[in-house]
């Protein structure tokens, strides 16, 4: 107890935030080039949040969460920090072996930093997250039975599920109408049968975004498909298949807001609040998940799987992306 005691009152006393030198190594191009990762997943990470016009740092400070008398022992360095976000992000891909000491680490840190906003990603959500974001489709010939894991969601499940959630649609929009904006690919099927419930009047429209992989610097977010639809002075409701980190949606949302209509809510099939990483105006939520990978009523896996009428797992060996060579500086 006396030890934790000065521990804490030392930590009071010298816990502040080293600045890191800059791993700045080029001065134009894309913002993941131009740093010197120590992994390429993180540049991997980074090329993702750029995709999304999320401003990073990468790793910008270091904090001290151990103490031989007053000298520093130990010290904490996130890999990102999210400015706009006022977040912390950690990564635990190199190795599985890393993630109890980072774990250590990271509840130390809470201890002593309990103002930080800290998540961690593990090596399933990073890799779900680049699957999301842009690796190229599979071949038909690499779909197999033994890639689906456990059922999740039945398809009665998902009938009486749909079903509740357009009775209470139809309720809150009683008397006015709607226009239902769906988020190309993956709501194809949410989205018309959940309409079919929906007894109020509404519009059907869509958008797309364009995936970053390969594009210019100009070009990394962009909407490649608008809707054709005026929403200005309209009660709009936009249809998510799946909200993981809530970074899709947001940016999604805040290009909405700006048609100025007069209510913007959204209705999604599934969500993972545990992986949520921004706040979202969440209010019609169909089923929530585990961080097991999904497919299946509309969602894939690098284009195959939509056409399962239920949602299943993937086996973890379908996606153990082999991380990619850092590029050349």
């Amino acid at each position: 107890m006396a030890s934790s005691t000065y521990q804490t009152s030392v930590a009071q006393k010298w816990r502040r935030p080293v600045k890191q030198r800059s791993r700045l190594v080029r001065r134009s191009g894309p913002a993941h080039s131009r740093v010197e990762f120590a992994h390429p997943s993180e540049q991997e990470f980074a090329r993702f949040l750029d995709y999304y016009r999320i401003r990073w740092h990468y790793e910008p400070v270091s904090f001290p969460i151990s103490w031989e008398g007053a000298r520093v022992a130990e010290m904490f360095t996130p890999d990102f920090y999210l400015p706009e976000h006022d977040l912390y992000i950690e990564l635990t891909t190199m190795k599985q072996s890393l993630v109890t000491p980072k774990n250590r680490k990271l509840r130390m840190l809470r201890e002593l930093y309990p103002e930080l906003n800290v998540r961690l990603l593990y090596r399933k959500d990073y890799q779900q997250l680049l699957a999301k974001a842009g690796y190229g489709a599979l071949e038909v010939q690499h779909l197999r039975k033994e890639d689906v894991g456990e059922i999740l969601i039945s398809p009665v499940e998902l009938e009486t599920r749909l079903r509740a959630l357009g009775r209470k649609i139809s309720r809150d929009y009683s008397g006015q109408s709607l226009v239902l904006v769906g988020v190309l690919k993956g709501i194809t099927f949410f989205l018309a049968d959940l309409a079919r419930q929906i007894k109020v009047p509404f519009v059907i429209d869509y958008l797309d975004l364009k995936r970053y992989a390969g594009a210019q610097p100009q070009d990394r977010v962009r909407i490649v498909r608008d809707i054709d639809y005026p929403i200005e002075g309209r009660h709009v409701l936009l249809v998510e298949d799946i909200i993981n980190t809530g970074f899709t949606t947001d940016y999604v949302l805040s290009e909405l807001r700006r048609r100025q209509p007069t209510s913007l809510e959204v209705v999604t099939l599934l969500e993972r609040p545990l992986r949520r990483l921004v706040n979202l105006p969440l209010r019609y939520a169909g089923f929530q998940i585990p961080t097991d990978y999904v497919v299946g009523y509309g969602l894939d896996y690098r284009e195959l799987y939509r056409n399962l009428p239920f949602v299943c797992t993937l086996r973890a060996s379908v996606y153990d992306i082999p991380t990619p060579a850092p590029d050349r500086v």
